[in-house]
Parts: C-alpha cells; sequence; structure tokens
C-alpha cells in the first residue's frame, strides 16, 4: 500500500484567475452576468412602470397609418424610381463610347454629376417643405442614400467595363468564384432586370455576376419575419416607455442642468439606447438582409464580422457593416491610395468624412435641423482610435473594453445634443 507521505498533494501551481495559469474557460461567469442584467432589467422595468405607469400606445402605428399626413415619405420613396431610371438611360448612352464624340460623352457624364447631387438635394428639399413625420422620412431618406451609394457602385464599375472593353480587355471584375454558368458580360449587364436586382439586393458594391444561392427554403424566411416582427416590437416598447420618460425631463438647455445631473442623465440614457442598437443591428444586418438576400437568391451573407471582439474603433468600424466596409474600400480608399497617389492617412480620413456627412444627413434630414453633432461624434472616433491603440498596446481586453465604453457613451451625448436643440426650436424660439 502507498503511504500517504509518497502522495504529495502540492506542486507549483497558479491561481486559476492568474494570466500565467493559461485559463479561459469562464462560461460560468458569463451564466451569472446573464442572470444578474436579467434580474436587473426586471428592477428597471417594475421601477419605470411604477414611476410613469404604462406609455406605450398600442394603437400608434394604426394611427401612423390612418393619418394622411404621414404618407408623403411614401411618395418620396416612390420618386427614387425616376432617378434610377435616369441613370440607367444614362448608361445606356454611354455605353456607346466607341461611337460617340468626346463633346456628347461629356454631356451624358455631366448630367450623371447632377443626377447624383440632385438624389441628395431633393429629399432634403421635398422634407423641409412638406414636413412629413419624422419615422417616415428617415425611412425615405436612408433608401435615397443607399440608392445613392448603390448608383455610384453601378457608375463607377460600368465605367470601368467601358474602360476595359475599350482597351480590349477582359474585364478584371468577373469573379473567379461565380457560380453562374452563363456569366453576364458588358454592355449586356445594361437591362432593367439587372439594374432592379441590385437595388434590391443587401449589397452596396455591384457586380455584373453576383453569387446566388440555390433555392429560397421557407422556414427561413418565416423565422426571419418572425424575429424582425418581435424585435421591432420590443424596439417600439422600450423606446416609448423607457427612453421617452428620460428625454422628457429635459426642460431646459443643458448648460443650465449641474455636471452631475447632465451625467446622470447621460448614464440613465445609455443603457437603454444601447439595448436598442443591439437589437437595432440584429434586424437590420442580421433578419432584414438576410431575409432579402433568402428572396432574391443572393449567395453573399457576410453582412457584418465579429465586431464584438474589436480591440480598436477602427477595427469595430471596418467589422460593423460589411457593405459599407467594402463600397469605402473599393470606390473609395483603393482609388485614392493607388490612382490618385493619396497617403493611407488621406485615404481614411476621406473615408471618415464621408461617413460622417451620412450619418449627419440621416439625422438632420429628416428632423430639419442642421446640426453637426452626428458629424462629430463620427470624426471624433479618429483620434479616439488612436487613444484606444494605446490602451490595446497595453492589453487587447482593454483595447475591446474601451471600445465598449466609447460605443456605450458616444450615442446618448449626440441624442442628448439633438433633443436640446429640438426642445429650443420647437417650444423656446416659437414662443419667444
Amino acid at each position: 500500500m502507498t503511504s500517504l507521505v509518497d502522495m504529495p498533494c502540492h506542486q507549483e501551481r497558479p491561481s486559476l484567475l492568474s494570466a500565467s495559469s493559461g485559463y479561459e474557460n469562464y462560461r460560468g461567469f458569463l451564466n451569472l452576468l446573464y442572470v444578474i442584467l436579467a434580474l436587473g432589467s426586471c428592477r428597471l422595468v417594475l421601477e419605470n412602470i411604477l414611476q410613469y405607469g404604462l406609455l406605450v400606445e398600442f394603437d400608434w402605428p394604426l394611427r401612423f397609418i390612418q393619418d394622411p399626413t404621414n404618407w408623403p415619405s411614401v411618395l418620396l420613396i416612390l420618386l427614387v424610381n425616376c432617378f434610377i431610371i435616369f441613370e440607367f438611360v444614362l448608361q445606356l448612352k454611354l455605353s456607346h463610347t466607341l461611337i460617340l464624340n468626346s463633346k456628347a460623352k461629356n454631356k451624358w457624364i455631366c448630367l450623371q454629376f447632377l443626377n447624383f447631387i440632385t438624389i441628395l438635394i431633393f429629399p432634403a428639399a421635398y422634407v423641409y417643405y412638406r414636413q412629413p413625420n419624422p419615422v417616415g422620412a428617415f425611412i425615405a431618406v436612408c433608401i435615397y442614400s443607399i440608392v445613392f451609394l448603390k448608383l455610384f457602385s453601378y457608375v463607377h464599375i460600368n465605367h470601368r467595363c467601358r474602360q476595359a472593353l475599350i482597351e480590349k480587355k477582359n474585364d478584371s471584375h468577373e469573379s473567379s468564384t461565380n457560380v453562374s454558368k452563363h456569366p453576364v458580360v458588358y454592355p449586356n449587364n445594361l437591362t432593367y432586370k439587372n439594374l432592379y436586382y441590385f437595388m434590391f439586393a443587401p449589397t452596396l458594391c455591384y457586380e455584373l455576376n453576383f453569387p446566388r444561392s440555390p433555392r429560397i427554403r421557407i422556414r427561413f424566411i418565416i423565422r426571419r419575419c418572425g424575429e424582425i416582427l418581435v424585435l421591432l416590437s420590443l424596439q417600439y416598447c422600450l423606446g416609448q416607455q423607457w427612453i421617452l420618460p428620460i428625454l422628457r425631463t429635459l426642460d431646459r438647455p443643458l448648460n443650465q442642468y449641474s455636471a452631475l445631473q447632465n451625467i446622470e442623465r447621460l448614464l440613465r440614457l445609455a443603457l437603454p439606447n444601447h439595448l436598442l442598437w443591439l437589437i437595432l443591428f440584429y434586424v437590420y444586418f442580421h433578419s432584414t438582409l438576410n431575409l432579402l438576400a433568402e428572396l432574391l437568391c443572393f449567395g453573399d451573407r457576410l453582412f457584418y464580422r465579429d465586431w464584438w471582439n474589436a480591440t480598436d474603433l477602427y477595427e469595430f468600424w471596418n467589422r460593423w457593416n460589411t457593405s459599407v466596409h467594402d463600397f469605402c474600400k473599393r470606390h473609395v480608399y483603393k482609388p485614392l491610395v493607388d490612382h490618385y497617389g493619396f497617403n493611407k492617412l488621406i485615404g481614411s480620413l476621406v473615408v471618415f468624412a464621408i461617413s460622417a456627412f451620412f450619418h449627419e444627413y440621416l439625422i438632420s434630414v429628416p428632423l430639419r435641423m442642421v446640426r453637426p453633432w452626428s458629424f462629430l461624434a463620427m470624426m471624433v472616433q479618429v483620434p479616439m482610435g488612436f487613444a484606444v491603440r494605446l490602451v490595446r498596446s497595453e492589453s487587447k481586453t482593454y483595447g475591446n473594453v474601451a471600445v465598449w465604453i466609447s460605443l456605450i457613451l458616444i450615442q446618448p451625448i449626440a441624442i442628448l445634443l439633438y433633443i436640446q436643440d429640438l426642445f429650443y426650436r420647437d417650444f423656446v424660439k416659437d414662443k419667444s
């Protein structure tokens, strides 16, 4: 029999929570976090209902449909087809580049620029004069912005196809991974069917031949539709019950509150706003885009990458929205750096500036109020990105935490500034 003396129970071992232990299975703590978040959320819901009562207006969607003043946005959305068709006609004209003289060619190119400018100006003027509901106006402005970017990609790729045709070269944009047995070649792609497929496809980057999935899965569609319905209803309820009471406490400009009062309101708004933001991410980038892709048999379903693991802000923006990232890289960054010779920093700054412009455009136009807050919220992430990279150099975990903190706090700051300006415009200025 082995003696107890010969069976030592001690050896040189680090504690599990020490970095040197190499232990990584913290699933139990993650489950504890879920329980704490659930209990804390239930307490906040009960506290909110006890303090404010039930604020959710369940008949508001019906009143939105029945109220005729909300329908101008639908007309605005339908009018976007005029710009799409006009651009298609211009592309047909330019497809005859080989037989067009330079004067006629320049005329069609000038009309292209005019069309692009009008796509952005027209909805702003329409919303300003018709003053539709901000929610409907926001949806319409989003559609116009998407159409602008899609048409830009459409024009850029067709231009490169024309150049390749003129130079008697094969188009470099034909993908070797294309599943189509009969690939479309320029100018056979210039059809209404091809263009409108791209307009509805969940991508901003045009290709003559997209990868296609073999069939439409009915169960997949039902599941995505159920997610959209449930999560949008949850967003609606959380917004009315949780966020509006916080915003309604703003009865004077922010500079008339103490610093502690502004910080307290910011922190109160940060949690529900971030929760709605996460729900919006899932509804749009996962449920809605996958639904569109399934209906159109669109094969590329990589609409986002693992942005939640980003260790700096630049990684986050590269992974957060794959469609926008691919568009900016393909149509803005690479042409500036590779073709025009700008350095990479200038190219990145131009991409951020364009992104900041569209963020501001999507907010200012529906609210009929030009303010710089969303633009600045985007541009400030350039210097913040350098700061977060310094934090990441110490630890990737610290970098990821810094990314989450910036995401949670920057948005509610911009929201409070917009609400302050809306309060001044709609109440103070009108009564003075």
